[in-house]
């Protein structure tokens, strides 16, 4: 029989991996059907018969006998002269079954049925892919460097699934080469047309707090939690922990005897420097051991405004701030406070924000990005350091500083 066998007769379906036999039989009499539909125009007469364990399919087309010359519906009805060609002793209003061979379908319907076979064998398969995935996201996933594209590196894994890792979920100082291994997060995992875009990122704060799991077991174990993360990949990054157990010191047991726990970490990460910090419900002493390794003199809070005034001595003011203002930046981004940097002695300084006649309060918000809110903290920097740490123009940093000038020099 024609029909016997089917899947035998679509071979690079028959040992797909990521489908069975009842499914695969199951998207065979979809498939079927729809051709049915675009031949007879209805399929609501037809059985089709699976048995997949013998994995074969056969078709039936049920009609009614009717006198000659009386056959209205072709589909639905047979004249009793064409049913006495199947059996002779057929009547008029009796049903007749008859098996409808593939052939009878005509060939360019069974390139269409075949073509229409594969787009449902690959929604499946993407459909298991994306639901795999979407059950990973925010875990630690490893694959293979395939292939090196401008904007992203394409990735498989040991099931040759593709993972993308864009440029800018990178970590800057990331060099690749096919074969190399890779870990990451997945990120997201999206359904574009039928196929899933799974992405993966090295540069997301779960990506860190996901390798202290993995690298430290009191975290694995549950005895430390991971409170909050929050980085500049590849350049610096800051981690609260704590632990409801007396007897653990969390920051001891993260970072390890010289620095033997966090090294790996260190490494993964391109020697990206990590702050291990102890998390506390007292905001003052979060703020001031989140501005490690700067030594606060005072905290002012502001719970309205949720800012935070910090007093320094002068010389503890540029580690507070930190290289490019990482580290104040990381620092408000940790305990959610807008953190305002002031020397003490500082009573003759005045705000920047008391010059917003005469300096544009969006250069004045550059100048705060780095942690420098004060007249004198600005002259204290030179003028070259300060066009690195900032997006200014050498031009308008030296107008900014001439008018803060004069006013100390009236």
């Amino acid at each position: 029989m024609e029909n016997l066998a089917l899947i035998d007769s679509f071979s690079e379906f028959k040992d797909d991996k990521q489908i069975d036999r009842v499914t695969l039989m199951a998207i065979l009499e979809e498939v079927f059907r729809n051709a049915l539909k675009k031949k007879f125009g209805s399929d609501d007469n037809f059985d089709i018969i699976v048995n997949p364990d013998k994995g074969d399919l056969e078709i039936w087309r049920n009609r009614i006998v009717v006198a000659d010359g009386e056959v209205e519906d072709p589909n639905e009805e047979i004249s009793l002269t064409e049913a006495r060609k199947i059996e002779d002793d057929f009547e008029v209003g009796e049903d007749v079954s008859e098996e409808v061979k593939l052939m009878q379908l005509g060939r360019r319907s069974i390139l269409a049925l075949r073509q229409n076979l594969i787009s449902k064998i690959h929604e499946h398969d993407n459909t298991i892919i994306y639901k795999q995935f979407k059950d990973l996201e925010g875990e630690i996933y490893t694959a293979e460097v395939h292939h090196i594209r401008h904007r992203a590196v394409i990735l498989l894994d040991d099931d040759g699934n593709e993972i993308i890792l864009p440029k800018d979920k990178q970590i800057p100082s990331d060099f690749f080469r096919k074969g190399d291994n890779v870990r990451g997060i997945i990120e997201s995992v999206e359904l574009k047309g039928n196929k899933p875009a799974i992405i993966m990122s090295r540069a997301h704060p779960v990506f860190l707090e996901k390798l202290f799991e993995q690298e430290i077991p009191e975290v694995f174990d549950g005895l430390i939690t991971v409170k909050k993360v929050v980085r500049i990949p590849g350049e610096k990054a800051k981690v609260a922990v704590d632990s409801y157990d007396d007897r653990i010191d969390p920051v001891g047991a993260c970072v390890g005897m010289k620095g033997s726990r966090i090294h790996g970490i260190v490494r993964e990460l391109g020697n990206e420097n990590i702050d291990v910090i102890n998390y506390t419900e007292n905001i003052t002493l979060f703020i001031t051991r989140a501005l490690s390794p700067a030594r606060v003199t005072s905290v002012k809070i502001n719970e309205e405004t949720k800012r935070a005034e910090v007093i320094l001595k002068p010389e503890e003011v540029s580690k507070a701030i930190g290289r490019g203002g990482h580290n104040i930046r990381l620092a408000g981004q940790l305990t959610g406070y807008e953190i305002d940097v002031l020397r003490e002695g500082a009573e003759e300084d005045v705000e920047l924000r008391e010059f917003s006649d005469e300096i544009d309060s969006w250069i004045i918000d550059e100048f705060k990005k780095i942690g420098l809110d004060t007249a004198k903290s600005v002259l204290e920097q030179d003028i070259a350091d300060l066009v690195k740490r900032t997006d200014l123009e050498e031009e308008t940093i030296q107008a900014v500083v001439n008018i803060l000038k004069e006013e100390f020099e009236e």
